[in-house]
């Protein structure tokens, strides 16, 4: 990881940073698709590979590479952050969630190569690749993701998930930290 020191100048930096230091760290770090390729591997039966990249107590920045499928509605915990489409398209759903009902689709949205978008303390979304069968995204949180909730609309559930967990139910038992029945929300 070549790039590691520009990334441990730059991020090493911020201490609990707003959304504009952390938009403008990513945009600084300048992480191209060359530098991740040797961090990235397949999938295997989830939505994305991850790989951490970067970590301490303020921010961390995690690489995934996407498969076909698409990832389960989310949020990030107690953090907020910026994603940044570094090869593909990405395909974003916002969720509306009031209190411990399901989400409501509000929004898709097509983010292409380069463009980089923010993901709100509290905010409800998934992604997905495009009409691409390739997507690398950049994905710079503060404070690092613990407590994101996962959500199944079919099973009308939600789940808080372990730190090791992505964004789809947790398969093993021990990654469900607390599994939360949901009301269909009112018409």
């Amino acid at each position: 990881m070549h790039y590691q020191k520009r990334l441990e100048g730059i991020l090493g930096e911020l201490q609990n940073p707003s959304s504009v230091q952390l938009k403008e760290a990513l945009l600084e770090a300048n992480v191209q698709l060359n530098e991740l390729l040797p961090e990235l591997k397949t999938s295997k039966g989830k939505p994305y590979f991850r790989k951490l990249i970067f970590q301490n107590k303020h921010v961390e920045l995690l690489v995934m590479n996407w498969s076909e499928l698409e990832c389960a509605p989310h949020d990030h915990g107690h953090s907020f952050g910026w994603i940044q489409v570094i090869d593909g398209t990405a395909q974003n759903t916002v969720y509306e969630v009031k209190g411990d009902t399901l989400p409501n689709e509000l929004f898709t949205e097509f983010q292409k190569q380069g463009n980089v978008f923010f993901a709100p303390k509290n905010g409800v979304h998934k992604m997905s690749v495009s009409d691409e069968p390739k997507l690398v995204t950049l994905h710079l949180y503060s404070p690092p993701i613990t407590g994101m909730k996962v959500y199944d609309l079919k099973k009308c559930a939600a789940c808080i998930v372990s730190d090791d967990c992505g964004a789809w139910w947790p398969e093993e038992t021990r990654q469900k930290v607390r599994e939360i029945k949901l009301a269909k929300a009112a018409e």
